[in-house]
Order: C-alpha cells, then sequence, then structure tokens
C-alpha cells in the first residue's frame, strides 16, 4: 500500500469501525497530536477510537490528499496531508480537518491535525 492508499485506510478503519484493520494501519509508537490532546503509542489511540470517543457515527469527507515524498531524507517517512470534514449522523459537518500523516516503512508513524 503507498502512503495515500495507507492514509485513505485509516479513515476507512475508524468510519467502518475495523479497529484491528486501524492497529494494523499504525506503528507501534505512533503519536497524534491534536488541538484537545495528543496520543502517544498505537494501543491508546485505538483503546480511544474503539471505546471512549464522544460520537462513533461520523463518517471522514475526504475533499483532498496531497503527497510530499522525503527522498533526500528517506529515514523521515513521507507525509500525507488530508484535508476533509467530519460528518455527523445527519451528514451535518462538524468541523473541517486537515491531518498531516507521516507515514515510515508502511506504517502511520505520526499524524498532526489541525481544525477549523
Amino acid at each position: 500500500m503507498n502512503p495515500p492508499e495507507t492514509a485513505r485506510s485509516f479513515y476507512v478503519a475508524i468510519d467502518e469501525e475495523r479497529y484491528d484493520d486501524l492497529a494494523d494501519l499504525l506503528a507501534v509508537e505512533f503519536v497524534h497530536q491534536r488541538p484537545d490532546r495528543t496520543f502517544e503509542g498505537r494501543e491508546p489511540f485505538v483503546e480511544f477510537m474503539r471505546d471512549d470517543r464522544p460520537q462513533t457515527d461520523t463518517i471522514h469527507e475526504l475533499d483532498g490528499i496531497y503527497v510530499v515524498e522525503n527522498e533526500d531524507d528517506p529515514g523521515r517517512g513521507d507525509e500525507v496531508a488530508v484535508r476533509g470534514r467530519l460528518l455527523g449522523a445527519d451528514d451535518d459537518r462538524l468541523f473541517g480537518f486537515v491531518d498531516v500523516h507521516t507515514v515510515e516503512n508502511g506504517s502511520i508513524a505520526r499524524i498532526h491535525t489541525y481544525t477549523d
């Protein structure tokens, strides 16, 4: 799976509540920086998504995927920016977001989320 497919699969796994698939996409030392909190480690993040999310009946509507390949520094990983909207149960827009995924060795190592 290439980095854009990996990023897209991240949202599908969350939206379809496929938490084993979600875990398989993430590096063990995964870090997710969000405006409201930071998750450190794959297991705490997957546990939050599975058990503690305030709303689980949401859909990530993706509007664009942008790739920066770090050919000069392959150890840094490729970055994939995803622009989209989180929609609620009635297709109401909850907020817009840009997630910057760092994909290393086929796994998502980091995500930094920006919201409006």
